[in-house]
């Protein structure tokens, strides 16, 4: 078979099963998500020997630090996709649920009934256990979903998904309702992005380059957001401790993700107290700064002067593009032209400030007083994720069981006819 012929057949499975997954009991999704607990905690050894051999071929392949790091399944990440397992079977099933019944003049009964999106296609770079977190959400939800891994992690994502379809088959679900493209090659992708007769939506997480070439080329509706370049403005009467602590979580503990701190932004009248602490703290750690002309004195040996091309930068690394402004009028003026609609937050004891920032910035999350690593589907509590979108229609923000479920409208009537 060509790989036009593969994908095709591929696609056509999964809208196959669809049908199946769309109407199938609760209790029987739910059977499939423990199950997967039980082999992904009991298959450990075989998942780590898969993903070794991805990690020394990458290694070979000189990957960058953020991209090995992503590629890795520890015991943390196995425990961790086991639990979301669990998680998600506990959580309420959205399919069929009807919303807001109301009697028209007519006297019809019109309602709103939650329903799967359909087939679900899935493209996404390093990380294996999106692997896991795409296919029990997109099971929940009654969808179908199609895989589309690196090539980086092929023997990682091929044994999850082994897994998946064990699983599936388990509980009496149809073992292609959860199907990886039959081959890495890339334009197995292109021929995807093209059979909106049988996928719905197609989902890309990844770096920009990929989101935009999937945007480009697809067919079908996309969930997306482009990066992640995420502000904290420290307001006038911030507590200096507390921001500390907050800028440091938010760049430092992971700054290869879509939620990490890019841009700190801090007013002129707390800059003096707290750019000191954020130079001795983070510089210690490894950050480096590009830092705005009134900013370079207070953030020592590791700042360098910002160019325009830092202010809206991912940079994914050690790395804080540092500004001091004014007011809070610049800082949002800041955020509205560089940001990206992702994650924002506003550090402050004053409410009316914190209020305003919530009303008036416009992201998938806006935080108060929290670390912009906050903006995660398992911390807001959506079980696992699928991504965040930034795109507004359908879903904004992280997407969860929910956020994979469309609505249709259901009537219900007693012999009406419309006048």
């Amino acid at each position: 078979m060509t790989i036009k012929e593969q994908v095709e057949n591929t696609a056509f499975q999964a809208r196959k099963a669809s049908r199946q997954l769309s109407s199938a009991e609760g209790a029987k999704k739910d059977k499939a998500l423990l199950v997967l607990a039980d082999l992904l905690r009991s298959s450990q050894k075989e998942i780590t020997a898969a993903n070794e051999v991805d990690l020394e071929q990458a290694r070979q392949n000189s990957l960058d630090k953020a991209r090995l790091e992503r590629l890795e399944i520890t015991p943390a990440v196995v425990e961790s996709m086991a639990s979301a397992c669990e998680e998600v079977a506990a959580m309420q099933d959205p399919v069929g649920a009807i919303d807001g019944m109301i009697r028209r003049p007519s006297g019809i009964m019109v309602g709103r009934m939650r329903v799967p999106l359909g087939v679900v296609a899935i493209i996404y770079e390093s990380r294996p256990n999106v692997t896991v977190d795409s296919a029990i959400l997109c099971l929940k939800a009654g969808n179908a979903v199609i895989l589309r891994g690196g090539s980086e992690a092929f023997n990682s994502n091929k044994c999850l998904t082994g897994l998946i379809s064990q699983a599936l088959k388990a509980a009496g679900l149809p073992e292609n309702g959860v199907v990886a493209l039959p081959t890495a090659d890339r334009e197995a992708v292109k021929v995807m992005l093209k059979l909106d007769e049988y996928i719905d939506v197609v989902i890309p997480r990844g770096g920009e380059g990929l989101i935009r070439a999937v945007v480009n080329d697809a067919t079908m509706p996309v969930l997306k957001h482009y990066k992640g370049v995420c502000h904290i403005y420290v307001h006038e009467d911030a507590d200096a401790e507390e921001a500390l602590d907050i800028i440091y979580n938010a760049k430092v503990q992971r700054p290869g993700v879509c939620n990490a701190l890019e841009c700190l932004l801090v007013n002129r009248k707390i800059a003096g107290v707290l750019l000191p602490m954020v130079a001795q703290k983070l510089g210690l750690n490894g950050v480096r700064f590009r830092a705005c002309q009134e900013s370079m004195s207070q953030l020592g040996q590791t700042a360098s002067p910002a160019t325009n091309k830092d202010w809206g930068y991912e940079f994914l690394d050690l790395i804080l593009a540092v500004k001091v402004v004014g007011d809070q009028d610049e800082a949002q003026d800041h955020i509205a032209q560089y940001g990206s609609n992702h994650s924002e937050a506003i550090l402050t004891k004053d409410y009316n400030a914190a209020m305003r920032f919530v009303r008036e910035v416009d992201a998938s999350a806006v935080l108060v007083n929290a670390s912009t690593r906050f903006n995660d589907g398992g911390q807001f509590g959506l079980g696992a994720e699928i991504g965040i979108s930034t795109s507004k229609i359908h879903a904004y923000g992280p997407m969860g069981i929910k956020e994979l479920t469309s609505t249709k409208f259901v009537v219900y009537g007693q012999g009406q006819v419309r006048a």
